[in-house]
């Protein structure tokens, strides 16, 4: 794959109307692990991500919150670069729409494009959904709702400029069919040409004039670009396009890949080609549409405030961990599911067990009988060549599926090695080796070969994980010229004389139990849903902003009163706290995540409100049947029981 080329990816520019989600998370590592290995590679990387600053659901989060939408999103963009810089995401630039450069770009392209023709005036009557920022036929509907995000649409009627999408009707169409790769993967490159592009492409709303929070046309002052040109475009302004310092421009466009989500994928594959079309300007070479991370079986997103503070997984076990479970089990091209159980499952089975324990053991055993020195290899059996064979082929092997993006087949080509090595100790046992002075050649060249094994994977694991393999290499005392691309295209037999250095395990093994528990476990703040900046509170703006249940779906709940009997602490369990709750006639056993909050003399005698129709788990080895239901305020870490302003008694219906 080597050849030193120009590789420019860019993640979509996250819309900053809340916090963001462990779905972002995937998309940004994603392209960061692709412009890790290119920077190893050799090549010049141009790696970009942003935030999209305008439209009117920011400005009506912006009100709620006492703000104007400038300091909101300012705000919500330190805390986008927070997350990113504790994933180790390494883009080269930054960009926000409310820039100037951008904003002058997006200035120049509608006055262009209204000169052209390719603008127009006209009127527009449609179903407009605010958090999405789109507009929709009837037929694009959901049960009357928006088709992305499940809430309600308004009907908008205003004056607008129109682009004249249909005009490159056939251009689109042969756009997608003499280009196969154009859109990845093919499932979704069907779905749009089925859906969207053969019935025929509408002429596109892109003004507004019933809100002024965006860039202003420059051709009528009235009006606001809609927010998807302007955040297009972020993909040229970014390097400079149109300006007198446009070398990353000429340097790195076409881009070589677009990551967007399946929800976005629309808009970059029918608008954006056809914009640039409008402008004579080439085509990106691929859009990579990624799937959904899904949460019991709900698309994780800020639209549905159904996800969770991806730093709580990250501040509690460590950012390579998420990003490996990210790149193995995240959605490629379909949707995947998250779990708490996977995810510990996941750290245990391949980074504690598989990697780690490969690493400790080779190191203890270089300790033990080559007093820290890794050791000259000096004979050659079967079983090595075996491991040396795999380890020649993984470089090319991983190369070819970087060509697709394909990380998750990257990693399990690099753990299919590490699983052949740690086999490859039980085959020869070194051990036993150690016993007989006269298999001291076996020994040291068993040694050698496990050293230079773990070597060769983690060079390549240097674009997954960016704290591990850096600690590895101070392990083995490999110097930065072993830590390259260059050094691992053949297994060498020259990498000797290194000094070695144990220290701690790379990852301590989980308790499986206990780490889902506290995942899972209700009143957690680390793990509820922290994905949404303060919303509005209208009754206009909640029918925008909340999924509605019915009074049916509220009696589905019961809810009632109990009086807390005893609590008492769990052996092992620093966040749960062991409740005997009195429900009428019923005496219940409640686990509840509050031990943070409060000590077990504090709540004896407490009258509290119970989920009491929630089935019985076991949470540490107790079984838990209800719950208790707390108010939280998270931006201060403080958290209330829910109990009553007058003794009322237990066992009584909460309606």
């Amino acid at each position: 794959m080597k050849d030193n080329k120009h590789y420019y990816i860019t993640t979509p520019i996250y819309y900053a109307s809340g916090r963001l989600t462990v779905g972002h998370c995937y998309s940004t590592v994603l392209a960061d692990i692709n412009a890790r290995f290119h920077r190893l590679n050799g090549d010049k990387v141009f790696f970009a991500t942003g935030s999209d600053e305008h439209g009117l659901k920011i400005a009506r989060v912006a009100e709620q919150n006492n703000m104007t939408p400038k300091a909101f999103v300012d705000k919500t963009v330190d805390e986008f670069k927070d997350i990113w810089k504790k994933l180790g995401i390494t883009y080269d630039k930054f960009i926000r729409t409310t820039d100037e450069e951008h904003v002058k770009l997006v200035e120049k392209v509608y006055d262009k494009l209204y000169a052209s023709g390719d603008i127009y005036l006209g009127k527009y009557k449609g179903l407009y959904c605010v958090p999405c920022e789109t507009f929709f036929t009837e037929s694009q509907l959901v049960d009357g709702n928006c088709p992305d995000c499940g809430r309600p649409v308004e009907m908008t009627e205003e004056e607008c400029y129109f682009l004249r999408l249909s005009k490159y009707q056939d251009f689109l169409e042969n756009l997608f069919k003499e280009n196969p790769n154009f859109l990845v993967p093919e499932s979704r490159k069907n779905e749009i040409f089925n859906n969207f592009i053969r019935p025929g492409v509408s002429d596109l709303c892109v003004s507004r004039t019933t809100f002024d929070w965006g860039i202003k046309l420059p051709f009528n002052k009235k009006h606001v670009a809609y927010v998807w040109i302007d955040a297009l475009l972020n993909y040229l302004s970014i390097l400079g396009y149109d300006t007198d310092h446009d070398k990353d421009y000429q340097d790195f466009w076409p881009c070589d890949v677009h990551i967007v989500g399946r929800d976005i994928t629309r808009f970059h594959a029918i608008i954006w080609p056809i914009l640039l079309k409008m402008m004579g300007l080439p085509l990106p070479k691929q859009i990579h549409s990624t799937g959904f991370i899904t949460l019991k079986g709900d698309k994780i997103s800020k639209s549905k405030s159904n996800g969770f503070n991806p730093l709580s997984l990250v501040d509690k076990y460590g950012a390579d961990a998420l990003r490996y479970y990210l790149c193995k089990l995240g959605p490629i091209f379909s949707d995947s599911p998250y779990t708490a159980e996977q995810f510990v499952n996941t750290v245990n089975s391949d980074l504690c067990n598989d990697l780690g324990n490969l690493v400790s053991r080779t190191l203890a055993m270089i300790t033990q009988y080559n007093s820290q020195i890794i050791p000259e290899s000096k004979v050659e059996d079967a079983e090595e060549k075996e491991l040396i064979n795999t380890c020649n082929e993984l470089f090319n092997k991983c190369c070819d599926y970087m060509k697709d993006q394909r990380v998750d087949l990257y990693v399990n080509e690099i753990f299919a090695v590490i699983r052949q090595a740690n086999k490859y100790i039980d085959v020869t046992e070194p051990w036993k080796l150690a016993k007989d002075p006269n298999k001291k050649d076996k020994l040291n060249t068993v040694l050698y070969s496990l050293s230079e094994t773990i070597r060769i994977v983690t060079v390549l694991l240097q674009a997954v994980m960016f704290e591990i393999p850096a600690k590895i290499f101070e392990k083995f005392g490999y110097s930065p010229n072993l830590q390259t691309f260059d050094s691992i295209q053949n297994f060498s037999k020259n990498n000797f004389g290194f000094k070695v250095n144990k220290g701690d395990n790379l990852f301590p093994r989980l308790d499986v139990e206990k780490e889902i528990a506290f995942l899972d476990t209700p009143n957690t703040p680390s793990t509820r849903n922290n994905t949404e900046t303060k919303e509005p509170k209208t009754s206009e703006d909640k029918a925008n902003t909340v999924n509605f249940v019915t009074i049916d779906d509220f009696d589905k709940i019961k809810l009632v009163t109990g009086k807390i009997l005893n609590s008492e602490y769990i052996e092992g369990a620093d966040k749960l706290l062991k409740n005997t709750v009195k429900i009428g006639d019923e005496i219940r056993t409640i686990c509840s995540g509050i031990r943070k909050y409060y000590e077990p003399k504090d709540i004896i005698g407490k009258t509290v409100v119970v989920v009491s129709n929630l089935p019985p788990r076991k949470l540490r080895g107790v079984e838990s049947f209800g719950m208790l239901l707390c108010a939280v305020d998270d931006k201060n870490d403080k958290l209330s029981l829910v109990t009553l302003d007058r003794d009322l008694g237990d066992g009584l219906e909460v309606c």
